[in-house]
């Protein structure tokens, strides 16, 4: 068994090349800007909300809504109306990990904030 605190700079710089990190480009996501009002696609459920912070791996919502129906999708762009609105409580912080995000856009108007 190898003491990792007993490598050399050497060896540390070898197992770096091994494992991918010399010479890769660390990754960077885009921001979603904290008060944001977003539609976020995940792989399993589509989600509006208003971003209030935003990491590497995590994006926290507030005034957050499962979409369980968008319906027209140009529409419920474009500020209208979703099929199927399933609204977490008032001020409850939800938390999405940022792996299972298909995509995400800003939205216009109101968040849907009613059960539908």
């Amino acid at each position: 068994m190898i003491n990792v605190d007993e490598l050399t700079l050497g060896q540390i710089k070898q197992l770096r090349a091994v494992l991918g990190g010399e010479g890769m480009a660390a990754s960077k996501r885009l921001p979603m800007p904290a008060g944001t009002a977003v539609f976020i696609r995940t792989v399993t459920h589509h989600y509006t909300g208003r971003v209030v912070e935003c990491a590497e791996e995590e994006v926290a919502l507030t005034d957050a809504a499962w979409i369980a129906d968008d319906g027209r999708f140009t529409t419920a762009m474009s500020g209208g109306s979703y099929g199927e609105i399933e609204p977490y409580p008032d001020g409850k912080r939800v938390v999405i990990n940022r792996a299972v995000i298909i995509d995400w856009c800003e939205v216009s108007g109101e968040l849907p904030r009613s059960q539908r």
